[in-house]
């Protein structure tokens, strides 16, 4: 889930159980995808998962 109003809204529960850092932040979202966008051709990214680090896999 991405931090932000709406789920902090419509989600305090589950936001409040996922603490600090444990929910994806909009900033990290929109970095992670301009270093995608500028990558280089020789090395060449063809999937990606963005996840808080807490997360559990």
């Amino acid at each position: 889930m991405i931090d932000g109003e709406r789920a902090r809204t419509q989600f305090p529960d589950y936001v409040k159980t996922k603490g600090q850092e444990g929910l994806l932040q909009l900033d990290a979202i929109a970095e992670t995808y301009w270093a995608i966008h500028q990558q280089h051709a020789s090395a060449w990214t063809h999937e990606l998962d963005l996840r808080p680090f807490k997360e559990p896999f």
